[in-house]
């Protein structure tokens, strides 16, 4: 007999750039557990077949072209989704992109420090923000998880715009833990660490790297987005009811090594 607290039945989460990657893991997972999805994501042919796959579990899945780094886009498109699905109890606020500038720190031009900022950081802001207006009009709490990194907890050279949006996503989410549990909302960071996805690709396929950071992986691979599912669940479920503002580290044990 299955554990109660993690049927997600009757529930719905939301998940920014669930078309793909650790967003499509999140969603599968809790689709299976047994709740309705949204997902937004700015690639319409990877959306369509996201919501294929995910349709596959008998969930009601919507499917929606967001950008997360404009305000009004996001207001615009949780409105849409709490309409076609009728409320949203979860929501991970996981798109996000990589650094690409190439050069070192003070290489770095204002364009690419801004491109980072505005999916990374102020998209989690803007989606945060639409769902705790959500959650605390309608009452019965909710679940808040932001996708932070690796990169917030070690030196991320050459990409510390990358690593300031997700340290800086860590400290929003502790805020939000403390601010609003008064409303049953909690509030928890999941961070990756070298996960095969296609932001990954590049990195995954240089056999310098590869040898480089393998050997400091104890577990002796690259994690997978289906690596994410549990946690997905868990944080979406009845089950941590009481497990607000923290940090989960998922990196095979790279940091410890």
């Amino acid at each position: 007999m299955a554990y109660a607290a993690f049927d997600l039945t009757g529930k719905v989460a939301l998940v920014t750039g669930g078309n793909g990657g650790i967003g499509l893991g999140f969603a599968e997972a809790v689709a299976q557990a047994g709740a309705d999805i949204a997902i937004w994501g700015q690639n319409a042919a990877k959306n369509a077949a996201a919501r294929e796959r995910l349709e596959a579990t008998g969930r009601r899945v919507l499917a929606l072209q967001v950008d997360v780094g404009d305000s009004a886009a996001v207001d615009a498109a949780f409105a849409e989704t709490v309409a076609a699905l009728g409320r949203v109890d979860g929501v991970f606020a996981n798109a996000g992109v990589s650094g690409r500038h190439g050069g070192g720190f003070d290489a770095m031009t204002n364009e690419e420090w801004d491109r980072v900022m505005r999916i990374n950081l102020d998209g989690v802001f803007y989606t945060f923000r639409a769902a705790c207006r959500h959650m605390v009009a309608r009452g019965g709490g909710g679940s808040l998880i932001g996708t932070a990194s690796l990169a917030a907890r070690m030196g991320a050279t050459r990409a510390e715009h990358y690593g300031a949006t997700k340290g800086a996503v860590i400290s929003m989410i502790r805020g939000l833990a403390v601010e609003y549990a008064r409303h049953g909302i909690r509030a928890n960071a999941v961070l990756p660490g070298w996960v095969e996805t296609e932001m990954t690709d590049n990195l995954f396929g240089n056999e310098r790297f590869a040898k480089a950071v393998m050997p400091r992986i104890p577990m002796r691979r690259w994690g997978k987005a289906t690596d994410f599912g549990g946690i997905a669940v868990y944080l979406m479920s009845d089950a941590s009811s009481w497990h607000t503002g923290d940090s989960f580290l998922i990196d095979g044990g790279y940091l410890l090594f």
